[in-house]
């Protein structure tokens, strides 16, 4: 059951701010409240600009003294990229949108998508990410199948250069379920991308994406 301290908490667990035993309770919540979890995939492109932007900024200068234009317009497409994602999600799980092993396209591609693809014979789990070039980054397509266990699942970017940046979050009904097709946005640029990871909430690698 949601209450309103579930839904304070949202935001302390996007940024980091929960203790450990706190977080640990949250994520237990997590796995059963879609409305939480989509508030964490809302907050997520925001969380994401800001500690890029915290990354960049000089020794000794303060972070949030003067913001500048172009942070405001990076988290201000963030929070709609992210508004985007939990639409979509929500009829995701309304409705079977795909079969296992269909392609699709980037949503609007003006380019033509690059693809990275995973696969655990042990656990049977299949996974195919597309990723269009944008002006702010990158639009992403997931199609997941086979994860194994029921839980919050994320897909995270990970760039060249070392940085991650978590582009959607689902919950999984674990082992037998339908697939899942969903999209997000990084402001990685596909160039810029070495690989995607699907993650459990607590951070345990479920499946490692390659080109």
């Amino acid at each position: 059951m949601c209450n309103p301290q579930h839904r304070r908490d949202v935001g302390a667990y996007a940024l980091g701010l929960l203790g450990a035993a706190d977080a640990f309770r949250f994520e237990e919540h997590l796995e059963r409240c879609p409305l939480c979890a989509g508030g964490v995939v809302e907050l997520g492109g925001v969380t994401t600009v800001l500690q890029r932007y915290a990354r960049l900024t000089p020794p000794g200068v303060d972070a949030v003294v003067r913001a500048g234009p172009g942070l405001v317009r990076r988290a201000t497409r963030a929070v709609a990229a992210g508004r985007r994602r939990t639409r979509r999600r929500r009829l995701a799980v309304a409705a079977v949108v795909l079969a296992a092993g269909v392609p699709f396209a980037v949503p609007g591609g003006e380019r033509e998508a690059e693809r990275w693809a995973g696969a655990d014979r042990g656990s049977g789990m299949t996974a195919v990410v597309t990723a269009g070039a944008r002006e702010w980054g990158a639009d992403v397509g997931l199609e997941v199948a086979g994860v194994p266990d029921p839980g919050v699942c994320s897909l995270v970017a990970v760039g060249r250069d070392g940085d991650e940046e978590t582009v959607a979050t689902w919950s999984s009904a674990g082992a037998g379920a339908d697939p899942v097709r969903m999209s997000g946005g990084a402001a990685l640029r596909p160039e810029a991308i070495a690989g995607f990871e699907v993650r459990t909430a607590a951070g345990r690698r479920l499946l490692r994406l390659t080109r």
